[in-house]
């Protein structure tokens, strides 16, 4: 496999490198196997919310012109945004401070 970058490769570097605020934090990595392409999308934690978008939406436009530069390379192009190291996903153990159903308040 040679290391130069696929033109869906580079169409995504081109694209998120457009949206973020960090460009020379964009990293892309493809891997080809039976189930087609899938691009790995690396970015600066900072720059999750442009390429994840409201409620996905910029994500799934995204996906959407992968699938498009896909079909005219005749390949099956997957995209997977990986999250960043110090992200600030919430975890399921955030909810400690929240108070507990009104089903456990309730005096008989």
């Amino acid at each position: 496999m040679s290391n130069t970058p696929s033109a869906d490769q580079e169409f995504l570097e081109y694209l998120v490198r457009s949206l973020v605020d960090h460009p020379e934090d964009v990293k892309v990595d493809r891997k080809v196997d039976e189930m087609g392409v899938l691009l790995s999308l690396h970015v600066n934690a900072q720059d999750m919310g442009q390429v994840v978008g409201r409620q996905g939406a910029t994500a799934k436009a995204i996906r959407a012109l992968l699938r498009i530069v896909g079909v005219k390379n005749n390949a099956r192009v997957n995209l997977k945004i990986e999250e960043p190291e110090g992200g600030s996903r919430p975890t399921s153990s955030g909810h400690e401070d929240q108070p507990e159903s009104e089903e456990e308040h309730t005096e008989n």
